[in-house]
């Protein structure tokens, strides 16, 4: 499977940030975790900079090094700035688009939503989680009953997070336009991606 399954608190502690929905665990432990955590001094080269974006970066989208790689590979074919170029498709996959309209309340939460076959995209039931969104695409929950439940409890559980000035959305019918390819000033994953292009470069 793609997504991790493991302990998501050992991983916030580990890089420091709330890659996952944050515990109480994570406060009490504000530490690396391990036996060693609170006093573990590491020598800190180049590479594990360059590593430890990427792991963070990765588990933030929930990718497998495969899809990982290949994304950036994909990224590094196209004309243009790598790392733009590479946050914007990560962005751009149906499953980080629901997460970032608000349909649903976590990254795991998304692609489920998008697997089990609630959504629609320019009105054709897409279950591929990895499915790139272009501009101008209409991304709008199914008419089930199901499906629309589950979005509307999600929108009002994420009322306080900011949609995107890419995507515009229509609450009342459960569906959000594409108006435009996200630039790197929309993004703000809290990583080094320039750290990922070199690691990756070498």
């Amino acid at each position: 499977m793609a997504r991790y399954t493991g302990p998501t608190t050992r991983i916030n502690r580990r890089f420091g940030m709330s890659i996952f929905p944050p515990s109480k665990a994570q406060d009490r432990k504000p530490h690396p975790p391990g036996q060693h955590g609170p006093r573990l001094r590491r020598k800190v080269t180049d590479y594990s900079m360059g590593l430890n974006e990427k792991q963070k970066l990765r588990y933030l989208y929930g990718l497998t090094e495969k899809q990982f790689r290949r994304t950036f590979d994909r990224a590094k074919s196209t004309r243009g700035v790598t790392g733009e170029i590479f946050l914007c498709l990560l962005e751009t996959r149906l499953d980080a688009v629901i997460y970032n309209i608000g349909f649903a309340k976590t990254r795991r939460q998304a692609r489920q939503f998008v697997a089990h076959g609630h959504i629609k995209v320019n009105g054709v039931k897409v279950d591929i989680p990895s499915y790139q969104v272009s501009a101008g695409d209409v991304v709008e929950v199914r008419e089930s009953t199901s499906s629309r439940q589950l979005a509307t409890r999600s929108l009002e559980d994420t009322r306080i997070r900011t949609v995107p000035l890419w995507i515009t959305r229509n609450d009342d019918a459960l569906k959000a336009t594409i108006n435009r390819l996200p630039t790197g000033d929309d993004i703000e994953p809290g990583v080094n991606v320039q750290l990922i292009v070199e690691f990756y470069s070498r």
